[in-house]
C-alpha cells in the first residue's frame, strides 16, 4: 500500500492572487458554458460534469451539488496521494464553482446545437483548462485515472475513454443518438481547448538535428539561442543504394518550445542546409534546465 502524501501544504500558493484569478476565469467560464449553452439545449460533456448534468436531467436539482457530490472522493484522493495543495486548489475551484452555478445569472446564449457543441466544449476547455493552471480540477476523472494508472498499469486515455464511453451510452438511451453525437462534439472540443490552455505556447517539442557539421549546430543552439542540448553517438548513411556507406556521427538534440522550433530550424537550415531534423511532442518535461513550473 503507498504511503499517504507528506509534502507541506503552502497557503502562500493556495491563496495567491495569481492562483485565486485563474480558478475565478476558469470557473466562470465553465459556468457560462453550463448555464448559457449546456443545460437549456440538454447537452452533456464527458467525465464527472457530463454526469452531474445527466443527474441534473433526472430529477431536475441544482447541477453543482452531484457536481461536487461526485467529486469530492477524488479530491480526497488527490489530496492524498497526488499533493495536499492539489487538494485543497480542487476544493476551492468545486466550492466556487457551486458557488456560481447557483447565484450567477447566465442567460441562454443560442439554441443552435451546433453552436450549443462547439463553443459549449470551448467555453468548458477554457474552465478546465485555467483552473488547472490555477493549481487544481473542476473534474475529478483525471485524479482517478493518474491513480488507476498508476495502481493498475492502466493507461490514463485508456480510463478516461472507458467511463465516457459509458456516458454516451448513457445519454444515447435516454437522450437519443444524435445528443449524444453532439456530446461527444462538446467533449473533444472542451479536451483540445484545455489541452491548449494549459499547455499554450509553452508546450514543449523535441528537435533532434543529424548534421555533418554538429559543431556548429551545437554552438548555434546553446550560445545563440541559449538552449540545452544532449548528445548522442550515432551512424550517419546507410542509405537505399549505399548500404554499407556510414559515418560516425553525433546526434544532437533539444527540447525547446512551439514558438521557439521554427525559428530554430530556420537558423540551423541557414548554415547548414543539408541537417536532417525531425520534432517530436513531448507530453511532460521534467528535471534539467527545461523544468516547468508545477501546477500543483
Amino acid at each position: 500500500m503507498k504511503k499517504t502524501n507528506t509534502d507541506p501544504i503552502n497557503l502562500q500558493n493556495i491563496f495567491s492572487l495569481k492562483s485565486i484569478l485563474w480558478k475565478v476565469f476558469g470557473v466562470t467560464f465553465a459556468v457560462i458554458a453550463i448555464k448559457g449553452f449546456m443545460i437549456p439545449n440538454h447537452f452533456l460533456d464527458g467525465g464527472l460534469l457530463g454526469i452531474s448534468i445527466l443527474v441534473h436531467e433526472f430529477y431536475h436539482i441544482n447541477v453543482a451539488i452531484p457536481l461536487i457530490l461526485l467529486n469530492i472522493p477524488f479530491v480526497y484522493l488527490g489530496y492524498n496521494k497526488i499533493s495536499k495543495n492539489f487538494g485543497i486548489h480542487s476544493l476551492l475551484s468545486l466550492l466556487l464553482l457551486g458557488i456560481l452555478i447557483s447565484f450567477l445569472p447566465v442567460p441562454t446564449v443560442t439554441n443552435d446545437h451546433f453552436l450549443t457543441a462547439a463553443f459549449g466544449g470551448v467555453f468548458v476547455g477554457l474552465g478546465i483548462g485555467f483552473v488547472i493552471r490555477g493549481g487544481g480540477v473542476i473534474d475529478g476523472l483525471e485524479v482517478l485515472a493518474d491513480f488507476t494508472h498508476k495502481e493498475f498499469g492502466l493507461s490514463t486515455s485508456e480510463i478516461i475513454i472507458a467511463i465516457n464511453t459509458l456516458v454516451f451510452l448513457v445519454i444515447a438511451f435516454y437522450l437519443g443518438i444524435e445528443k449524444a453525437m453532439y456530446s461527444i462534439l462538446t467533449f473533444f472540443t472542451a479536451v483540445k481547448v484545455s489541452d491548449y490552455v494549459v499547455d499554450g505556447f509553452e508546450k514543449m517539442i523535441s528537435l533532434t538535428i543529424i548534421s555533418p557539421n554538429p559543431e556548429i549546430i551545437k554552438k548555434l543552439i546553446v550560445n545563440d539561442f541559449n538552449k540545452a542540448i544532449t548528445v548522442y553517438k550515432g551512424e550517419r548513411g546507410n542509405l537505399p543504394g549505399h548500404f554499407g556507406v556510414k559515418h560516425d556521427c553525433d546526434i544532437v538534440v533539444t527540447v525547446v518550445t512551439r514558438l521557439e522550433v521554427h525559428k530554430i530550424k530556420k537558423a540551423i537550415k541557414a548554415i547548414d542546409p543539408r541537417a536532417f531534423m525531425f520534432v517530436l511532442n513531448i507530453k511532460e518535461v521534467g528535471g534539467g534546465v527545461t523544468s516547468r513550473k508545477s501546477h500543483h
